[in-house]
């Protein structure tokens, strides 16, 4: 069997590329075997363990058979207009942008007549993290998944804390990539609601899952080098 691996943001870097190609697999090979044969074959990658695969547009666990899957992307762990746009709010709205980010701006397309709050959280870079002196964030996504992945994180906060009523959850994420200096926003989430308990927990819930599930990674940059953040090897 022959595959392409996807690698991102720091196993892109240990791999001196975007992609491997891999031949003569087993044809039985589920994602397990693939991390194993992976790290027989390129030890420059490091433990796989904790590294997630992805299928087309969505996570798999590592029982997941890859006979015919062609293709794989291994991910590190990771870091008011239109009517158009107000009948995506409710659902949610998730824009990967390469311009700074105007947070104040965010809460006015959230805001509604219907809505009695409105929450809003920005993520900041700060100038110091792991005892050195943070020059600037470089952030990378896989774009093609970052938004079915967002979509499926406004989905279970829907679920959890979504009003019944005609006017549910109103919800803007917006993340940047590239290069974010010091004192820059990297992200901001906007929710609006018409309580403030079911607001600041959708906030809450949308940052969380955003950290630990969406394909972006950070990596810090100091003057002596740099460190892909949540990575373990």
């Amino acid at each position: 069997m022959e595959l392409v691996v996807r690698l991102f943001a720091s196993l892109r870097e240990r791999a001196g590329g975007e992609e491997l190609h891999l031949s003569d697999l087993p044809a039985d090979l589920d994602l397990a075997g693939l991390k194993r044969e992976l790290e027989r074959r390129h030890p420059e990658l490091g433990d796989l363990g904790h590294v997630r695969g992805v299928l087309g547009t969505r996570y798999v666990p590592d029982d997941t058979p890859l006979g015919d899957a062609g293709e794989v992307a291994l991910l590190p762990p990771v870091s008011g207009g239109s009517g158009a746009e107000e009948a995506a709010l409710v659902r949610g709205i998730f824009e990967l942008l390469s311009d700074p980010l105007d947070p104040l701006a965010c809460q006015r397309r959230v805001s509604h007549e219907s809505c009695g709050a409105a929450v809003v959280f920005t993520g900041t870079t700060r100038d110091t993290n792991r005892g050195k002196e943070v020059r600037r964030l470089d952030y990378e996504a896989f774009e093609a998944m970052s938004g079915p992945e967002m979509e499926r994180i406004f989905a279970d906060c829907v679920e959890r804390f979504g009003d019944d009523g005609e006017r549910r959850l109103r919800m803007l994420c917006q993340h940047r990539v590239g290069v974010v200096e010091v004192g820059e926003p990297s992200v901001v989430i906007a929710v609006a609601s018409p309580h403030r308990d079911a607001a600041f927990l959708a906030c809450r819930f949308l940052i969380d899952e955003l950290k630990t599930r969406l394909p972006v990674w950070k990596r810090e940059v100091y003057g002596d080098g740099h460190h892909w953040i949540g990575d373990r090897s």
